[in-house]
Order: C-alpha cells, then structure tokens, then sequence
C-alpha cells in the first residue's frame, strides 16, 4: 500500500503536498518523495523512513507561485527502502509517482537499457517515466505519449506524471489502485490515493475508474476510458467530516480493518510471488545456512500467527519448529544454540517483552528475523533481516489486518525455506503459489454473511463463557478468536484443541456454554466433528463454522467451498472476527478502544 498526492495551483505547493502524505502515511512509510514544477525548474525531495524526515529535508523549500505537484509515500515492493527507490522517479525531464505493480516491467526495462538507458533504482515505477519519455520522441503531444505509454504496460496502477513540455499539467491513469480528483472553487485541483487529504482542500471529487486515464491543467479537465472514448468527470460532494471518511462509511476502524483484509493480503502478496516461486529481496538465501531449527517468539495475537506458521514449517519446509510467548521466554533462563534462526512477531515492532527476546537472541549470536508491520521501529532497526506486512496503520486496537497479513507472510516464508531445503517440488510449490494468489477473494466479506452473523449474535449475550476449538492450525485460529471475543466484549472465552475437550474442559458443558467450532472440509473433518458431537452430548450450545453443515449444530455459519484448508482458515477468520465485533457491538462497547488495553504495548 502507497499514497500518492498531486496539487495543481498557486498555493504553498509543498506544503500541500506534505499535509496530503501525512494523512496517507499510514499506507506506508519506508520512504517519501515530492516533486514541483515551477515554470521550467523541477524540484525534488526524497527522505527513508517516516514523513518527519521528509519534512525536515524540505524546510528551506518555498513554493510562492503557480506549479504543479506530485508526492508519494510508499511501502517498498521492488527494491529496498532507500532514496534511490524513493518515489518521484525521474527521467531527463518528467518525474512519476506510482502505486500498484508493473507486472512487464522487467522486459520494457531491458528494452529500454538496450536503448541507451540508464536505470537509477530497483523498483518497476521507474520504466514508466522513461518509457514516456522514449515515446515522447516520437509523438506530437505530450498526452500522446502518455497515452502509448499506458498501452505498453501491464499490471495494476494508480499513476501520476508531471512533465517539462507541459509544465501546468499533471497526466494520470488508473487500473486497480485507488486515484481521486478533488477540485475547489479556486479553480485548483488536487489528486489523492483517498478522500482524507482532500478534505479541507476541495468541495466536490471526482473517483476514476478502472481503465480511466488523461490529464489536468486549469483550462481543462480531460478524462478518458480504457476504450480511449472521452468521458465527463462525475464530481460528487465530498465529506467534510475528517473521521468519518477515514471510516469510509463503517462504524468503527475495526469493521473497516476486517473489510480492508482482501486489499492488505493482495498489499502483502504484491512482488513476492511469481508463478513457481516465492521471492523476498529483502532476505538473503544465507540467513538460512547453518539453520536446523527455527524459534518464533511473540505475544497476544502476534503469537496465535506464529503458532499457525509453526505448523507450515514444519509441514512443507521440513524443520523443527518452537513457538514460544515472550514474557514466558524473557525469563526463563532458555538454551539458544547458534543453529537456530529467531523470529519475532510484532504488529508496531515495539512491543516491549518481544523486543528483549530480540535482545537476547542477538547477544546469544543468534540469526535474528522480523515479521513486522512499521519498518524503522526499535526491531526493525535491530533484527539481521525484516519482512514488512505491508497492512498499514490500524486504528482498531484488536488486531485483524495485522493477523491476516502475518499469517500470510508466514506462508509465503515457510515456501521459500521449502524452495532451499528442497522439501517441495517446484510443482508442489506452484500449487501452493496458486492457492496464495486465492487468499484476497477469500477474505472478502460478503452482505450476506455478514448479515447472517450480525443477525445470530443476539444470541450471544449472555451464558457463562465460551469455547473456540479447532484441530491443528485451527487451534491458533480458535486462540485468536478467543482472544478477539475478550478484548472488545469483556465476555469469558478460551480457545482449546478440539480433542482436548475431553480431558478437563467438557466438564464446564451445559446450554449456557457456547462453543465455536471451526470444522474445516480439508483437515481432519471427521475427528473435530466427533469432539463438537461430545459437546453437543453434554448439551453445550453449538456454533459451527463450516463448508459442510452439521446436524448437530444450533447455530451455523456456513464458508465458501474451498480447494484447501488454508483458504478455509482464512475465510474461518473472517466469521470469527466479524462474531466478535456484533456481539461487541450489541453490547453497546466501543469496538476501536476496548477497555484497559493499547495499541501498542510498550511496558513490561
């Protein structure tokens, strides 16, 4: 996820430009880059890290008169986070800024190399400005450059581009990454990757759709379809509440974070995958040398991820695999020999007890790995290697984007190691590639799903406590149900193993128990249904969570039929978040700051 702005008009460019990127930081912030046109002069600024950096490069910059604008925060896909990578990527004398992927990049860019030239960073973003300016060559307009060069490529894109032969125009494309056109009655115009930068801005906005491309100056406001037919802007009014277009309609953070899982996974996904393989530029294949064991550590839901991911490895990478929970690991005087690689888990990187397992693990001369969302936080800084999420910022203090998104680095993670041990086949890896590319449609929420759970949560108001259970990776599914069920309910839930119900748990059983069970069709479908049918015997209420119905359940939420248990794990995990925000929701709690607890937590 990256934000991109764009500014047209005879304000304080800059400072337009950096207002906009603060409200879009949250969609990343490995690195941010302006640029302005003013007359035939461009300035441009780039900064690693947080926007603050940014701003502290451009304080002596002033912007006094008509120009134009583009800026972009981004998280990194292509190449690592630094100035080089930072968006506006220049040509000779055009600069772009770009979300999304080009999906032929590597093919335009030996072209153009063959060409005579020279590529300044790693990422795809930059053959889109030279590919413009080659056919800039050749064509009677700047627009009809523009226009070859949106033909040329493929993929996903919201793109913006500011070019010295048309120095009061900004010329854009969209197709599959968001792009809004705000304008006031000054006559400006403003572009964003969402409505929160407009606001305060622009009165009335324009959303393009996918396909639409063109350009902006004062005189003119030229959109065109994907068949190259020319179409009027359709300006709507646009919110002046600031928090509730952050909500983009939803009642709370939490709902909108569930909602937003299928965009994120697709986020975390993009430029990882190929078609047989899985690819991290930001890990070397030797951090794994020497590696007979693998430890993750973590807490609260980061540690129900690890536990999932525990599984996957030792499942298709073939290597012994420990989850342990950080506060527990921190002080209990643990072995930690030099063939292990140790993993932390942290949705902000600051957590304070996973932080000091880092610590120990480095000071033990471990090889250190993070999975994380926030790059420049205290783990990130001090792990030997990082994976980001890529989920953005979440407002909701009960995890949801932040889990979906960990659980899927992880996969993607225990394929690569898979790939090095050659514990899979190449064509068992592209199997599972396959099913990775599934899991954003799989996490979309549906009306009527939702309507379902929102309708059956009345139902469970009340009653002395609750069971989540489910078998193998479903059990840390179960855990994090539970988890989500307590922080913004306050209601009594436990996550379990389905065949641990019989050794202690069951005897809490009666109709004022109610049980969440998750009975996936590809895993162990006729064991966890024998434990929910002892649950059932003892007279417990029953919610199952399934593709194939249960005669035996009161209630039941009914998943798509999937190829594999990982599409059903994903999909499982959208029920039970959504369950617990109804019932929290019915019980009249504020979802996005559940009592006694943070965001971020940063104490012992």
């Amino acid at each position: 996820m990256c934000g991109i702005v764009g500014y047209i008009g005879n304000k304080n460019t800059k400072e337009i430009l950096l207002d906009g990127l603060k409200e879009l930081e949250y969609r990343g912030y490995d690195s941010a880059g302006i640029a302005v046109l003013q007359g035939d002069t461009f300035e441009s600024f780039k900064a690693v890290g947080k926007l603050i950096n940014l701003e502290e490069k451009t304080k002596d910059f002033i912007t006094d008169r008509f120009a134009v604008g583009i800026g972009h925060t981004r998280w990194a896909t292509h190449g690592k986070p630094t100035e080089l990578n930072a968006h506006p990527h220049l040509g000779e004398s055009s600069y772009v800024v770009h979300n999304g992927i080009i999906e032929n990049y590597a093919e335009l860019k030996k072209e153009l190399m063959h060409n005579g030239v020279t590529f300044l960073s790693q990422t795809d973003t930059e053959v889109i400005v030279h590919l413009f300016e080659k056919n800039l060559k050749t064509s009677s307009s700047a627009f009809g450059a523009f226009s070859q060069t949106i033909k040329e490529i493929e993929g996903a894109y919201a793109i913006l581009l500011v070019t010295k032969s048309e120095p009061d125009s900004i010329f854009f494309a969209k197709h599959g990454s968001p792009m809004i056109l705000g304008k006031n009655s000054e006559n400006e115009n403003y572009f964003a990757s969402s409505d929160t930068p407009l606001i305060g801005q622009c009165t009335d906005v324009n959303y393009f759709e996918d396909g639409d491309f063109g350009y902006v100056n004062p005189q003119e406001i030229a959109i065109f379809d994907k068949n190259e037919n020319k179409k009027e802007p359709n300006f709507s009014k646009l919110s002046t509440n600031k928090l509730s277009a952050q909500k983009d309609g939803f009642r709370f953070f939490m709902e909108k974070e569930i909602y937003e899982q299928s965009v994120v996974i697709a986020d975390t996904l993009m430029g990882r995958v190929s078609e047989s393989e899985v690819l991290f530029d930001e890990l070397d294949a030797n951090l794994f040398d020497g590696i007979n064991e693998i430890k993750l550590c973590a807490c609260g839901t980061s540690y129900h991820s690890a536990l999932s991911a525990s599984y996957l490895f030792e499942r298709y990478a073939k290597i012994k695999t420990s989850v342990e929970v950080a506060s527990e690991f921190r002080y209990r005087q643990p072995i930690m020999t030099k063939d292990t690689l140790f993993v932390v888990i942290s949705q902000s990187g600051e957590t304070a007890d996973t932080l000091e397992t880092l610590k120990m693990a480095k000071e033990a001369g471990l090889k250190t790995l993070v999975i994380c969302n926030v790059d420049n936080s205290s783990m990130v800084r001090l792990a030997d290697a990082t994976v980001l999420t890529r989920a953005g910022i979440e407002k909701g203090v009960a995890s949801t984007k932040a889990f979906a998104t960990q659980v899927t680095v992880f996969w993607m993670l225990t394929l690569f190691v898979a790939k090095l041990r050659n514990t899979l086949t190449n064509e068992e890896i592209a199997k599972q590639i396959i099913l990775l590319r599934e899991v954003p449609a799989s996490v979309k929420v549906t009306d009527s799903m939702h309507e379902r759970i929102k309708r059956l949560s009345k139902r469970y108001l009340h009653g002395h406590g609750f069971f989540f259970i489910g078998r193998d990776i479903f059990y840390p599914l179960a855990l994090e149900g539970a988890l989500k069920l307590k922080e913004i309910s306050y209601l009594h839930a436990e996550g379990y193993p389905s065949g641990e119900m019989k050794h202690g748990p069951i005897a809490l059983a009666d109709p004022e128990l109610f049980t969440i069970a998750l009975l996936p069709q590809h895993l162990l479908y006729e064991k966890a249904k024998s434990n929910v049918e002892e649950l059932s015997a003892r007279d417990s209420t029953i919610c199952v969570i399934s593709a194939l119905e249960f005669d035996k359940a009161d209630d039941f939420i009914q998943i798509s039929t999937c190829q594999d248990y990982m599409l059903e794990f994903f999909e499982m995990m959208v029920v039970v978040q959504l369950l617990s925000l109804e019932i929290s929701i019915r019980l009249g709690n504020d979802v996005d700051m559940p009592r006694n607890l943070a965001k971020s937590v940063t104490v012992e």
